[in-house]
């Protein structure tokens, strides 16, 4: 008996320690709070536990792992599984995505994003740029074409713009530089503070951004439908992580991205839907320009700015064109087949 006893307690800890050795738990590092931005990551998470009957799960940190100007950084080093970051916060490490912040791309609305940003990401070159920082690009954050908020007298020509210190980052920072205005690339988070403090007059965000980082709340004005672009902002894991990854687990967080991007649009129709009900709540007066000024900021801020990121790009003997190009012809095909 004392044998059998042995022999069974001994097969236990077997079973145990083989069911901790299939266990993965990865740390994914975002930044401010739970919002519409961040929940592809949540659904993400939720589907990679169920379909691994819990031996795969998530634990999504709000600030509590990194900055965000430095989640690519601890991605690199293996301090976290998963991140979220902007191209704009760096894009001297993640040049060529920097195509998808280009001002005036023509982007109408966010399953046309969600396209553009996935042809990218699948680019050979782009994917060989992120690995120099042990990153592999797993989904983008598809967001709406960002507008502005501000306070005082509206802003609604372009030569209101000049002199107009704007929170922008990326190719929208430049875009608001070719008429005049000033940029300055403060974090989201920080951008609440930097409105109250007068350090910038206004504040371009996308709808969920203005909301959550409480730039609304000090609003008297948005612009509905200046449109000059957006920034891109991928979500990655660590390629040593995925590579460690089971099949089962790699094929379950693989098979998760799609159904997780398809929560995220869902999601944040309903906050598009309800944009107009939170202006007048909030007291803030919709501005919209004239198609003629729109006209002239994008000639000033549109095709210039392609021809110099193109030349910038292909100067470092990178495939600018061949980038800029694939994202018109997926654009195109986009269009086609809605």
């Amino acid at each position: 008996m004392p044998n059998m006893t042995a022999k069974l307690l001994t097969t236990a800890l077997c079973v145990t320690f083989a069911g901790e050795a299939l266990a993965t738990e990865w740390n994914v590092s975002v930044w401010g709070k739970r919002r519409a931005f961040t929940e592809h990551i949540h659904k993400l998470a939720e589907m990679v536990e169920e379909k691994t009957g819990g031996e795969f799960t998530m634990n999504i940190s709000y600030g509590g792992l990194s900055k965000n100007r430095e989640n690519l950084d601890g991605i690199s080093i293996g301090a976290f599984e998963m991140a979220q970051f902007c191209a704009g916060y760096h894009p001297d490490k993640n040049r060529l995505i920097t195509v998808l912040e280009l001002p005036f791309l023509g982007v109408g609305n966010l399953d046309e994003e969600v396209a553009v940003s996935h042809a990218v990401y699948g680019h050979p070159a782009v994917q060989e740029e992120m690995a120099q920082w042990n990153a592999r690009l797993l989904m983008t954050s598809p967001m709406p074409q960002y507008n502005i908020v501000g306070t005082g007298a509206p802003r609604d020509s372009l030569a209101e713009f000049e002199g107009m210190r704007v929170r922008a980052t990326g190719g929208l920072g430049e875009a608001f530089k070719a008429v005049g205005a000033v940029p300055t690339s403060v974090t989201a988070t920080e951008a609440y503070q930097a409105m109250e403090s007068g350090v910038v007059d206004t504040v371009a965000f996308a709808q969920h951004a203005h909301l959550s980082f409480g730039t609304i709340n000090q609003a008297e004005w948005w612009t509905a439908n200046l449109n000059p672009g957006t920034v891109n902002c991928p979500v990655v894991v660590n390629i040593d992580a995925y590579e460690s990854l089971s099949d089962d687990h790699r094929m379950a967080l693989d098979e998760s991205v799609d159904a997780a991007i398809d929560h995220y649009l869902a999601n944040y129709g309903d906050l598009l839907e309800r944009w107009d009900s939170v202006l007048a709540e909030k007291g803030v007066t919709k501005v919209e320009l004239e198609q003629s000024e729109l006209d002239a900021f994008k000639d000033a801020a549109g095709t210039p700015t392609h021809a110099a990121w193109i030349e910038n790009i292909e100067g470092q003997g990178l495939p600018g064109q061949e980038l800029y190009d694939l994202v018109n012809s997926t654009l195109d095909k986009a269009r086609m087949s809605n």
